[in-house]
């Protein structure tokens, strides 16, 4: 078999984070890692914030408009069709809360769907769940697994734009057309996709939100909602607040006295990728992503599932016996952080779990090396 070969290291990129060198951080897709010039914009609006609260608080309406617009313009968006939030869980919510659903109603998702996301559809409607098989070769296949889950009570269909624990593309464009043709209201979790993909809201979903501090580099709790035309004015704050009359989307990002900070830095994130060269970053962290994966491939017990070209993440399964419960798979992963200081993502699954690697400028070929040479005895089942 061909030894996969390490991309080159990213010129200077570990040294614009304050990441603990110690530490291989194979897990930028959980939390995102802040870039230092993001944390000193940020900390230059705590100090301003602080130095006179009065005047601070009373711009933030204007402030947020400007921020918003920055953020609209990286992603492709109407500044007046998105709306800052704190993560993908509360966009889901907010989406949720704006559907109509009426008794029998049903929202479909796939076990692939994010926990607390899915438990945000199951408190509102009966929930479907579509069961796909990791190994299902391409797009065209996770389309057709979920079109033949569809019933006549399906109204809202809840999706991944890329999955977070099997690192593929679900909602394509093809699948959310199809969705739309048969009255189905889409809601796409795009988690992962800001900064990530080049277009990152998934083309024709009716809602969608994705984190900016994964990929995106700005500071933890900075994500966007995305809302079609025709749902905006029944989007509503989860908390009432001074600028309800404003309507979407300041109504739903006013929150009264709260840090806004993180969300007022965050074009700074999207700003600083651009300047670094998105398209250079995306192509050098798949590399790295994928030179990971090639290692990890060769270690005995584990099965690298299919992958969707050109994303910063990857996912193989473990062998049966190895994280097969949530319990066991929270073990594993501490484990290997505390005996090996390397963070990735276990995921459970009956059979055998998964495990998630990532590339991120600040990484090196040496890391992901060192993970798959001490691996084998952490495998339970192997």
């Amino acid at each position: 078999m061909t030894e996969p070969s390490a991309p080159p290291a990213f010129p200077d990129g570990p040294a614009l984070f304050r990441l603990d060198p110690a530490v291989a951080h194979l897990n930028h897709g959980s939390y995102g890692a802040v870039p230092i010039p993001v944390l000193d914009a940020q900390e230059a609006l705590r100090a301003e914030a602080h130095a006179d609260p009065d005047t601070f608080f009373a711009s933030v309406p204007d402030r947020l408009d400007a921020a918003r617009a920055r953020i609209a313009a990286h992603l492709g968006a109407d500044p007046a069709g998105i709306a800052f939030i704190s993560n993908a869980t509360e966009g889901a919510n907010l989406a949720l809360d704006a559907i109509p659903l009426a008794d029998g109603d049903e929202v479909l998702v796939t076990d692939h769907g994010y926990g607390t996301v899915v438990a945000a559809a199951a408190r509102r409607a009966r929930v479907t769940t579509v069961a796909l098989d990791p190994f299902l070769p391409d797009e065209d296949a996770v389309r057709e697994a979920v079109l033949a889950a569809l019933t006549p009570r399906t109204k809202v269909a809840l999706l991944d734009h890329v999955s977070s624990p099997t690192a593929r593309l679900i909602a394509g464009p093809r699948l959310l057309a199809d969705l739309a043709a048969r009255g189905v209201t889409t809601v796409v979790d795009g988690a992962h996709t800001p900064g990530m993909l080049a277009r990152p809201i998934a083309s024709g979903a009716d809602f969608w939100f994705g984190n900016l501090h994964k990929w995106g580099y700005a500071p933890s709790g900075s994500a966007v909602l995305a809302v079609a035309p025709a749902h905006r004015s029944r989007v509503r704050s989860l908390t009432p607040s001074w600028e309800d009359h404003r309507g979407f989307p300041l109504s739903v990002e006013y929150r009264a006295t709260v840090d806004y900070t993180g969300w007022l830095a965050a074009p700074e994130g999207l700003d600083l990728l651009e300047r670094l060269g998105a398209a250079g970053v995306r192509a050098h962290n798949h590399a790295l992503a994928a030179y990971g994966a090639g290692l990890l491939a060769e270690v005995p017990g584990l099965t690298p599932l299919p992958w969707t070209e050109g994303l910063p993440l990857r996912s193989l399964l473990l062998p049966p016996g190895t994280a097969e419960t949530q319990d066991d798979a929270r073990a594993m992963r501490e484990e290997l952080a505390a005996k090996l200081r390397t963070r990735v993502l276990i995921w459970a699954r009956p059979g055998g779990g998964g495990m998630r690697v990532c590339g991120q400028i600040y990484n090196r070929a040496e890391e992901y090396e060192r993970l798959a040479a001490a691996l084998p005895a952490y495998l339970r089942g192997a």
